[in-house]
């Protein structure tokens, strides 16, 4: 297993998670948009956890029913 600092998808992840969330306070606060914003900051944040979930994943059987459960 990579350590999570060699890991390319995790650290992209967490940007593009971070980019979502700021995204989601700007549409909040300036357009007054509740109910996108909110299935974007979920959807957006999701790739983060299945990434994790994924890395510890026992075996292939896991892996892809951790994908095919969202």
């Amino acid at each position: 297993m990579k350590n999570r600092k060699e890991n390319i998808a995790f650290n992209k992840s967490v940007s593009f998670s971070i980019r979502i969330i700021r995204l989601y306070k700007y549409l909040c606060e300036q357009k007054k948009e509740y109910v996108l914003s909110k299935q974007l900051l979920r959807s957006g944040t999701a790739i983060g956890a299945l990434i994790s979930e994924s890395e510890f994943a026992q075996s292939k059987a896991d892996l892809s029913t951790s994908y095919t459960s969202q």
